[in-house]
């Protein structure tokens, strides 16, 4: 099965049973397994061990007096034996024994918990999640001291087994939610699932939907704290984050400092950031609507001073912005692809030339250099990554309203892109809850209360246990 000895990874070692007078063979894979662990706690006590009135079956005395590691067990099937192998553990055979025993070894290399890349915080914990599915619930468990903090696990692939972990609160978390997660990934047919972010694709209701259902974090302080709303957290080897279900729009629009500021502070940012999603998502549509159609709703004065800057220019509104955009896209692709130390060069230096090349060259106007950078900066302020994504390519479709129908079409839609968000769950929960439909909660959404009033669960993601056992303030 492993196309032994072409196969260099696949260990099969030889040794004597000197306390039962027997021989014996240990199979591993190189580089999955630890050395230090097969070596130190397997190899030498079997081959130094000397028992004394030892069962009749060496199975049951290895178990109980000669294995040191806390997972051992037994093994019948060839199957068995080798998904075991794979996931990284040894197993031992003996002669004329008809059962195998599988040692837990495994130990893939990860890297060290270091600061996060995406979410980064002034005031709160620098530490995010790697590569390493145990590390990442260790994380999540010193958050979490619960002993009713409960994780799965279920094998998906087809060829190439992997563990998807499902980590809930029970007694909290809604038991029909976890187990519609648990069909859903149960339901995957693929050969081999390498990490999060394709397992978010498979899970998600809408795989054509421009709006995610799925929030990707790499902070195990933000996801202890959805935990304890009732939340469900998905965790696999190979991805340095979590995925949470289920989601609104507000889980989107929240970063994790917002509860380690002051009541002041931390909502001041928030409406920061939700004047940023405004500008990103309706600047461009307006600047063309009211050049193109509704050139009466601006002063006097700054009218006749963009159709003066108009005037030498060859292409039409919708041209000019169109080209600006697709070439900010194509500079901030540029500078997360490039090297990191380079990046913030090429991508401040690039805009710079390139705008003030295009006003020289009577390409574009200077007022809409103005425009499309303000677009670009509050777009930054976007913490999450889907939801930006989201905002910067409807853009593009409320530039094309506004330039062929002006405020008419930007309201059309609005009203459409509404309609649609008010539509979406997210496994079962209403995607704008607890707003719409109105559910209780902190009203923690687009402002949050202050600490010591955060006692009520949001009642759309948990159905029991809603009150926090927090003391309140007195």
């Amino acid at each position: 099965m492993f196309f032994f000895p072409q196969n260099k990874d696949f260990v099969i070692r030889n040794i004597r049973l000197k306390g039962f007078d027997v021989d014996g063979c240990i199979l591993y894979l190189d580089g999955s397994s630890s050395i230090h662990t097969l070596t130190e706690d397997i190899i030498r006590p079997l081959m130094e061990g000397s028992p004394e009135n030892a069962e009749n079956n060496p199975i049951d005395y290895i178990i109980n007096n000669i294995i040191t590691p806390k997972d051992a067990q037994r093994i019948s099937k060839i199957s068995d034996i080798t998904k075991d192998i794979v996931k990284g553990n040894t197993i031992l055979l003996i002669h004329n024994s008809t059962e195998a025993l599988s040692v837990s070894t495994a130990e893939f290399e990860h890297r060290s918990v270091e600061k996060p890349v995406n979410e980064n915080v002034i005031k709160g914990p620098k530490e995010s999640f790697v590569e390493s599915a145990d590390v990442n619930r260790s994380l999540i468990r010193k958050y979490l001291k619960y002993e009713n903090l409960i994780s799965e696990s279920i094998e998906v692939g087809e060829k190439s087994k992997n563990e998807v972990y499902i980590m809930y609160i029970k007694g909290i978390a809604d038991p029909d939610l976890v187990n519609a997660v648990k069909e859903k990934i149960k339901s995957i047919r693929t050969d081999f699932l390498p990490n999060l972010s394709t397992l978010e694709q498979f899970i998600e209701d809408r795989s054509y939907s421009l709006i995610s259902t799925v929030l990707y974090s790499e902070r195990p302080d933000r996801a202890a704290a959805f935990l304890n709303e009732g939340h469900i957290i998905l965790i696999t080897d190979g991805s340095p984050a979590c995925l949470i279900v289920p989601v609104t729009f507000w889980a989107f629009f929240h970063a994790a400092e917002d509860q380690y500021q002051r009541w002041w502070y931390g909502n001041f940012i928030r409406m920061i950031r939700l004047l940023a999603v405004v500008i990103s998502w309706l600047t461009p549509a307006l600047y063309i609507a009211v050049v193109n159609f509704h050139g009466e709703m601006i002063p006097t004065d700054l009218a006749v001073s963009i159709a003066a800057s108009r005037e030498v220019l060859p292409f039409p509104v919708i041209t000019e912005i169109l080209l600006m955009e697709v070439s900010f896209e194509l500079i901030r692709e540029a500078g997360v692809r490039v090297p990191t130390t380079i990046g913030p060069t090429i991508g401040i230096v690039g805009a710079l030339i390139l705008g003030q090349a295009a006003v020289e060259a009577n390409i574009v106007s200077p007022i809409l250099v103005i425009v499309v950078a303000i677009t670009g900066l509050s777009s930054f302020a976007i913490p999450e990554t889907t939801l930006s994504y989201t905002i910067r390519i409807s853009r593009f479709i409320l530039l094309l309203a506004g330039a062929t129908m002006g405020f008419l079409g930007i309201s059309f839609c609005i009203v459409i892109g509404l309609a649609y968000i008010l539509s979406i769950t997210s496994f079962v929960v209403p995607f704008m809850s607890p707003v719409a439909p109105h559910f209780s909660s902190t009203n923690d959404s687009y402002t949050r209360s202050v600490i010591f009033k955060q006692w009520l669960r949001p009642t759309n993601i948990s159905k029991s246990d809603s009150i926090r056992r927090n003391p309140k303030r007195k």
